[in-house]
């Protein structure tokens, strides 16, 4: 994998972290790296979870690795509510 690709590789994941913030209740902070690491275990999560599905854009599988980073939002959201609310 050459560089331009791999920055590809980050583009996408973070685009695909962004859009799965979007659909479900939850945030991810941080900016784009942050939101760049959450894609690509987002897109792992997914393509552990459904395979190879959907189409597929700079190595990245979308549908996947959208509903991995969705999933990984909302597990984190619901994770960091209730250390607050523990705290509090």
């Amino acid at each position: 994998m050459d560089i331009l690709a791999f920055i590809l590789f980050l583009i996408v994941a973070a685009v695909c972290a962004l859009i799965a913030e979007r659909l479900v209740p939850g945030t991810i902070p941080g900016g784009f790296f942050t939101s760049a690491i959450f894609g690509i275990i987002g897109a792992w999560i997914g393509g552990s979870l459904m395979g190879h599905v959907g189409p597929d854009l700079g190595g990245v599988s979308l549908i996947p690795c959208i509903l991995g980073s969705a999933i990984l939002v909302f597990v984190l959201s619901l994770a960091s509510h209730g250390y607050k609310r523990g705290r509090a």
